[in-house]
């Protein structure tokens, strides 16, 4: 098929990197090799940080826009088989797809859309109608976490629902793990306000709690906040090595030679990070939130403490800095867990059976 790809929050080509980037790639590299062209049809970015008419109105503007261009375009040329749809939520729904799909009479699918029914008294109950509407049009609604299909089975009865699992490509860590140092800590995430820096600023003083062990933290990222961050290890000193951002290649070498992952994931989707970082050997400290535990298996491949638990998470730290055994039948367990379940490989069968499935329904 002819898949027309559309991330409503960041394109796959955007410039900076993310976990939302990322994902983007990964769905569209498990289309292409499930046999599908696939093309990324829109650049237009549809979030705004507040539901405000002026912050709104000019993305709709837009949006009407390129609705009127891959009118003409598809008019004159080969129409696509399909839109997919990537992750329309709240604050950045599809304007687009929902429409094209329609007046070009293809399906419309969409993966890791979210609905919240609290945020219709914060102002976004107009566009979480357009996400409301769109999950219901669509031929299947790909789910990667059980939290996400049960909040739109709940708020958006009669939806087309099916599971895909997060997955990341395991092609960087197939080679053999080897020269983890036990005691090097790793933790690879932007650093900006908001949830990312409430993991660090938890991350920060878990670590202060457990200074007398021999530990060493390498942070790989960067963002705004990178100088308010920066701040809460100060006390730290040379034990904490920054990296800032680096490339996949990098992050995969500096994965495998590190001891554990640590991150608390506060309000964490899931974290495509933790799959990488267990794809490497590594056992992972976060906490049981969102859809972490989605990603983690707790007292298997890593420790999920309760949120917000700074003495627990230190202890799980702990934990694993003073058990070698632990820590390296936890972590051999992790890397099994990713290369065997969570796999790209997997993620191109999953996709392809659920698309079978649906768009014969569909026709």
């Amino acid at each position: 098929m002819q898949v027309a790809f559309y991330a409503p929050l960041k394109s796959p080509n955007h410039a900076t990197p993310s976990g939302d980037r990322e994902m983007a790639r990964l769905l569209m590299s498990a289309l292409r090799r499930a046999g599908h062209q696939v093309e990324v049809v829109s650049e237009l970015r549809s979030f705004s940080a507040s539901p405000a008419i002026e912050e709104r109105e000019p993305i709709a503007a837009a949006a009407r826009a390129e609705v009127e261009r891959l009118t003409g375009l598809w008019q004159t040329g080969r129409k696509p088989d399909l839109w997919f749809c990537y992750h329309p939520y709240y604050k950045a729904p599809d304007l687009i797809g929902p429409v094209m799909a329609a007046a070009m009479d293809i399906p419309y699918i969409t993966a890791e859309a979210s609905y919240s029914p609290r945020r219709n008294a914060l102002g976004w109950a107009g566009t979480q109608i357009l996400v409301a509407e769109a999950v219901r049009a669509a031929a299947v609604n790909l789910c990667f976490t059980q939290r996400d299909m049960d909040g739109l089975a709940s708020s958006i009865p009669g939806a087309r629902l099916a599971r895909l699992q997060p997955f990341i490509d395991t092609a960087p860590f197939r080679e053999s793990s080897v020269g983890h140092n036990p005691h090097r800590l790793v933790t690879v995430a932007m650093m900006r306000p908001g949830d990312k820096f409430r993991s660090y600023e938890m991350l920060a003083k878990a670590l202060s709690r457990i200074v007398e062990r021999p530990w060493t933290l390498v942070i790989v990222g960067d963002g705004p906040a990178r100088n308010d961050v920066q701040a809460l290890f100060a006390a730290f000193g040379d034990r904490i090595q920054w990296l800032g951002q680096r490339n996949a290649g990098d992050i995969a070498a500096l994965l495998r030679q590190g001891g554990a992952y640590v991150w608390p994931g506060c309000g964490e989707a899931y974290g495509i990070a933790y799959l990488e970082a267990q794809a490497a050997g590594l056992p992972v400290v976060a906490q049981a939130t969102a859809g972490v535990p989605e990603v983690v298996e707790d007292g298997v491949t890593g420790f999920l403490t309760r949120d917000d638990d700074v003495p627990a998470y230190a202890a799980a730290i702990a934990s694993l800095l003073d058990d070698n055994d632990l820590r390296q039948s936890m972590g051999a367990r992790a890397r099994r867990f990713v290369l065997e379940e969570r796999s790209l490989e997997n993620a191109v069968r999953q996709l392809d059976a659920v698309l079978t499935q649906f768009m014969g329904r569909s026709r």
